[in-house]
């Protein structure tokens, strides 16, 4: 559904909500603004034809008494629809608490106590990184905006601090009432005292074997950007970013028509981002256990985004999109460089050999990159959305940044945790992202089927023992299937249009093939990460489209208990068959870290694809043309007698 009506608020927009807000006295006299974001129409009323004005939502909290609200404005007629001030859940960080914990944690002498006895006295490189406090059940959150804050300690400036973590001391900070709620000490551990750095001048000589790379178009990228519109080869989609789920791209569709006809686009997403994360620690040391981060509901993924530097981040020729955020009082503020647009050579597209003639066809493949990353906290998370000239999507989760950390006597190393140096070890946990995938494959109404792979039982439909079984199972209620990745059997998901055939009679369809790292939720009850993370117990949920489920831990995971998102929805076991249906994929990584992981972890990727099943009816990369020319001889790869070219390397 291509309308601007999804797009991100504009600077101007913003500063209208928190006026708005301000002058209805939300959030009391100094209201703190957590995320401000696009309230998107509900899609059902644009299909109806019924006018629909553009509107705002934010999350508000009252800095004074700690209640959050959840404010929705009209931009169009200038007024406050609603204000719901919220039971559980609160809304994200504000970037004035990271300041607030060091500060009031510091200024405690029961925390300084704390650190004296572990030989510290000198707190101007202590540093402490602030952890939500939804994971623990002996807190009373009524009236409080908690952190629990791990300790380190910098031995100079640009010190990796994660080498000397300061164990067994946790301040849980309230940032409202601005007071230590607690200060625990679980015992102290010899303090890590050497130095890993990943800084050239710790790790040098650098290697002097490496020649420059440069990747260059001389005639400019293939793609065209109007504002956040983007048309590429067949493609087109509106880019965005949110506060929350960070890059956000909408009316995503395929011009099925061949040069010369007039334009068929297709319709095969209508909206595609992240709805949660979660980082689940697996250690139950006491300063240990509760840690998790749920890092786009409480921090905020696109709040967190990186201005992206050219050859670094970034490598070819690069066109980049601001960002433009609310701050902490609602003021706009832009993200320079957010969003990283190139295109990448991918290899090879499709190639044949004709052995009879000798003759060679080669296309070489070429993919749209849509980027960006955030860091919160010791991790960086990029996501890339890579279209490709076959009609197909790969989404790649590239995870990096420091491990977290964890002291040990000598000879003690903890049994979940890995060492890494002397008296440190890096702790278990998992990285698990679930993606929203508002599917409308040639249009909206649309069914799921599990799709199973494996041997048709011998006897008269297979008497030789090779036949290969086809098992296509019906996704028609919500809590159909077991939403688990199955590689013996080769499971995927295919979303169909039962309403659209092809030429060959089959419904017009995109699969989903998950990638090799589809890892779910390990923590079990009593840890109540399993109800606060339920989403992540399962790779695949498919839900009927409902305006107000956009995120599958709820809006508000911040000091959240109680349970929302996706298994609460998925309750009520909804019809999702011939509708409006969303594909929730849960992605992740069980990360038992590796020596080679410290002191900066190199990258790794969690991924899955997206490919046409149908959808057309026969190859659409067959159009792309040959442009080997000069590069390998005067007629291109497809002329090349054999063994003459290389392009298709």
């Amino acid at each position: 559904m291509h309308s601007p009506l999804f797009d991100a608020l504009t600077a101007d927009e913003i500063t209208k909500v928190s006026t708005l807000i301000k002058q209805k006295g939300i959030g009391g006299e100094r209201p703190g603004f957590g995320s401000v974001f696009t309230h998107e129409p509900d899609k059902a009323l644009l299909r109806s034809g019924e006018k629909v004005t553009r509107q705002a939502r934010a999350l508000v909290l009252d800095r004074t008494s700690a209640a959050t609200f959840d404010v929705i404005v009209d931009l169009e007629a200038d007024t406050v629809v609603s204000s719901v001030q919220l039971t559980d859940g609160g809304a994200q960080m504000l970037a004035e608490e990271i300041v607030l914990v060091d500060e009031i944690a510091k200024a405690s002498p029961e925390y300084v106590a704390a650190l004296a006895k572990r030989g510290i006295t000198d707190l101007t490189l202590v540093q402490l990184d602030p952890f939500g406090v939804g994971n623990r059940s002996d807190i009373n959150l009524e009236g409080r905006r908690l952190w629990a804050c791990v300790s380190y300690l910098r031995h100079f400036e640009d010190d990796n601090a994660y080498a000397h973590i300061i164990e067994g001391v946790i301040a849980i900070i309230d940032t409202v009432r601005r007071e230590v709620y607690a200060i625990e000490d679980s015992g102290a551990k010899p303090m890590p005292m050497a130095c890993s750095n990943y800084t050239p001048d710790a790790n040098g000589p650098m290697r002097d074997d490496i020649k420059v790379l440069d990747i260059v178009q001389p005639d400019g990228p293939s793609f065209t950007l109007h504002g956040p519109q983007m048309n590429w080869q067949k493609w087109r989609f509106r880019i965005n970013m949110h506060p929350i789920d960070g890059l956000v791209l909408s009316g995503i569709e395929y011009n099925d028509s061949k040069a010369g006809e007039a334009e068929n686009y297709r319709s095969v997403m209508h909206r595609a981002s992240l709805a949660e994360m979660v980082v689940p620690y697996g250690i139950p040391e006491a300063a240990h256990y509760f840690r998790s981060a749920f890092d786009a509901g409480e921090y905020g993924m696109g709040k967190m985004a990186n201005s992206l530097v050219l050859g670094c981040d970034c490598l070819g020729d690069i066109t980049y999109l601001d960002a433009v955020m609310a701050d902490d009082d609602g003021n706009p503020s832009v993200i320079k460089n957010a969003i990283c647009i190139h295109e990448e050579d991918a290899g090879i597209l499709w190639k044949h050999t004709d052995w009879v003639t000798g003759k060679v066809d080669v296309r070489r493949s070429r993919k749209l990159v849509v980027s960006f990353i955030a860091t919160i906290g010791n991790y960086h998370y990029g996501f890339y959305w890579n279209f490709f000239q076959d009609g197909h999507i790969e989404v790649d989760t590239k995870l990096m940044g420091v491990v977290q950390t964890i002291a040990y006597e000598d000879g003690i190393v903890p049994s979940n945790a890995s060492p890494i140096a002397r008296n440190l070890a890096a702790t278990w946990h998992q990285h698990l992202f679930n993606f929203r995938l508002d599917m409308e494959v040639d249009g909206w109404q649309n069914s799921v089927y599990q799709n199973d792979v494996d041997g048709e039982p011998v006897g008269p439909a297979n008497p030789y023992g090779n036949a290969i079984r086809l098992t296509k199972t019906l996704i028609a209620r919500e809590q159909d299937g077991d939403g688990l990745t199955s590689p013996q059997t080769a499971r995927t998901w295919t979303v169909v249009n039962p309403n659209k055939p092809n030429s060959w009679g089959v419904p017009v369809g995109y699969k989903l093939i998950p990638g090799w790292a589809s890892d779910t939720l390990i923590a079990q009850e009593p840890s109540l990460m399993v109800k606060r993370a339920g989403f992540a117990t399962k790779n695949l949920w498919v839900t009927p489209y409902a305006p107000d489920e956009m995120h599958s831990a709820g809006d508000y995971p911040n000091q959240d208990r109680s349970g929302a998102g996706l298994p609460a929805w998925t309750a009520e076991n909804r019809s999702v068959e011939n509708t409006d249906v969303v594909l929730w994929h849960t992605v992740g990584v069980t990360h038992i870290p590796r020596s080679e992981d410290w002191p900066v972890m190199p990258n790794e990727v969690a991924s899955f694809m997206l490919v046409p099943n149908n959808f057309f009816d026969k190859s659409p990369a067959l159009d792309v043309p040959d442009l080997s020319k000069d590069r390998c001889s005067s007629g291109g790869c497809s002329h090349c007698p054999p063994g003459a070219c290389n392009c298709g390397h």
